[in-house]
């Protein structure tokens, strides 16, 4: 099939670590992708644009997943940043709500992202999609808010994908690119005492959920987006370390987290959620990476290169 007969994925943020992984992803596979972002420029609008021209046409999916980063470690966790925060998800998502909204030729799917922050952190309940939370702290709210952008009327008659996402590990970005040179070096441990629960995900694997919402019909509502293995953040360091055949018994004191990230937005490492991605079973997605140690031997390789996996 052609890239015009698969049509045209539009994604609001599709730079940043996960939009960049996808964007490649689509393409291989026959899409044409459109990224909005502050800047236009080829296969770019601008969010202005957006708001202007509407959709592109033959625009068969839209993504939403532009977001400032959360833990950003120069940014202080201000009342300011977390408006940024808030804005940089909710407001984004509404814009492409609202530009589907107004479309005469609607695209068939709308995925929006999410996190498992919607979930009380803890070390005993296993919460799946229709568990209970979304308003107990600033994060939860915002996953609440988040959602609630995505939200379509049921008139528009455009199916609609919510995907919690848990830690997206990846050797091009996030949370392993800040990490490898410790555990390379050998001073890379848990956090705190590593007992707290991690949910997680492989960013092979959660490219693939995104394409999966798009192309199967069967997935709806909430999706969570993490593997299907409940770890440890301990049990994620000792396979870390075991990948680069290095010790990984170094510990980040909880203090130390606390006082580079707040304690508020530092809970997402400190603590945890056991989550279980039931609708991505359910709905026939086969992980690629489903435990973490073929994971961290996937993006602990030295000679790294993303050899068109997704």
């Amino acid at each position: 099939m052609s890239r015009t007969q698969l049509g045209t994925v539009l994604i609001g943020g599709g730079t940043g670590f996960i939009g960049t992984a996808l964007a490649n992803s689509l393409k291989r596979h026959g899409y044409e992708v459109v990224v909005v972002s502050r800047k236009p420029g080829l296969y770019t609008l601008s969010w202005s644009d957006l708001n202007k021209n509407g959709l592109p046409e033959s625009t068969t999916a839209v993504i939403s997943l532009a977001g400032q980063n959360v833990l950003d470690p120069l940014r202080r966790w201000t009342e300011g940043f977390k408006q940024n925060v808030w804005a940089s998800r909710v407001n984004t998502t509404r814009y492409l709500a609202e530009a589907i909204e107004r479309a005469k030729v609607k695209p068939k799917v709308f995925v929006s992202a999410s996190g498992v922050g919607y979930y009380p952190t803890g070390q005993e309940e296993v919460f799946m999609e229709d568990s209970p939370g979304g308003d107990f702290d600033f994060l939860a709210r915002l996953c609440t808010d988040w959602e609630a952008a995505a939200t379509l009327p049921d008139n528009t008659d455009v199916r609609t994908v919510k995907i919690r996402t848990g830690v997206v590990l990846g050797r091009p970005g996030g949370m392993i690119q800040q990490l490898f040179f410790p555990f390379f070096m050998g001073v890379g441990g848990p956090v705190g005492s590593g007992n707290q629960p991690m949910p997680w995900i492989h960013l092979h694997d959660i490219v693939g959920l995104f394409t999966h919402a798009i192309e199967q019909e069967n997935v709806t509502g909430i999706v969570n987006g993490v593997a299907p293995q409940i770890i440890t953040n301990g049990e994620f360091a000792k396979a870390f370390g075991q990948a680069l055949w290095r010790p990984s018994f170094v510990p980040l004191p909880t203090f130390a987290v606390n006082l580079m990230f707040g304690e508020e937005r530092a809970k997402i490492m400190t603590e945890g959620q056991k989550v279980w991605p039931q609708k991505a079973l359910d709905t026939g997605y086969t992980y690629k990476y489903p435990d973490i140690t073929s994971a961290a031997k996937e993006f602990s390789k030295l000679i790294y290169a993303d050899d068109a996996m997704y």
